[in-house]
């Protein structure tokens, strides 16, 4: 339903002004998925994976697809199928099935971080359930198959035994690139990589408190159900874990890249501007 702000002022049209290409016309995420014909998440899938490309929304609002997309999508070869196969996931026993191999010897390749997962969710016992882009699971058996039989290699073994997960980390290091790639200044990357850290951690790497203000006002916040006095649900709570480095060398190096982008990001612009 298209509603008409009848309060607003009337102003007349300027006849020199050239009108709006229909290519650059923005459609809502929602509108978008239906029109791709691909559920919330497959549409999400598809623009983490940078199969759908979107842009800024107006005044800040969420971001958008052009008509021009949406078009170049619509006509390429094997629509919708095609695109519905690249965002395709699995979970762990299906991805091992896929394989041929068992479920704990692809949980182990999980674990070790050779597949990034794609996405998570909690299951009925809120226990966090991974899963993984099909074709990168068939891109990973037909390039290490040596890895999907006999004994692991050692070191993997090893470190595994300690203990090592790196699923969560690659799926942060997956969305933190995807984040970084829709930044459009300085600061804004910043905020991207800072996004990923306790304020401590934040706060170690950036003494001055107006950078750090800056920084919180620009970073990014996965959750859903985050309006002004809602409970966070489970799944908002998850997501903010998540998002949050665990591992000391993950740590080490967001805060380094922070260091290093926020002295970009003040030779451009100073914060207190």
């Amino acid at each position: 339903m298209t509603v008409i702000d009848t309060t607003a002022p009337r102003h007349t049209e300027d006849a020199s002004a050239p009108p709006p290409d229909a290519q650059d016309v923005r459609h809502s995420a929602h509108w978008s998925a239906k029109e791709l014909l691909l559920t919330r998440t497959e549409f999400e899938l598809a623009v983490l994976r940078g199969l759908v490309a979107t842009v800024p929304g107006e005044r800040g609002g969420p971001r958008c697809v052009t008509r021009g997309e949406l078009d170049r999508l619509q006509t390429a070869e094997g629509f919708a199928h095609t695109l519905r196969e690249r965002v395709r996931v699995l979970g762990t026993a299906e991805a091992a099935d896929l394989l041929g191999i068992a479920k704990d010897r692809f949980g182990r390749i999980a674990r070790a971080g050779l597949i990034a997962p794609a996405r998570f969710q909690l299951n009925r016992y809120r226990s966090v359930v991974w899963h993984y882009f099909a074709d990168e699971v068939r891109e990973f058996g037909a390039a290490h198959p040596e890895l999907l039989v006999g004994r692991a290699p050692e070191a993997m073994s090893r470190r595994l035994r300690d203990g090592e997960d790196l699923r969560a980390p690659g799926w942060r290091d997956r969305m933190h690139q995807h984040l970084l790639g829709q930044a459009g200044t300085a600061w804004e990357r910043a905020a991207v990589t800072a996004s990923f850290l306790e304020p401590e951690d934040v706060a170690d790497a950036i003494a001055d408190p107006h950078e750090r203000a800056l920084l919180n006002r620009l970073r990014h916040d996965l959750t859903y159900s985050g309006r002004p006095g809602a409970v966070p649900t489970p799944g908002d709570l998850l997501m903010e874990h998540m998002m949050c480095a665990r591992v000391p060398e993950e740590i080490h190096g967001y805060r380094v890249l922070l260091a290093l982008t926020a002295a970009v990001a003040r030779d451009e612009r100073p914060a207190r501007e």
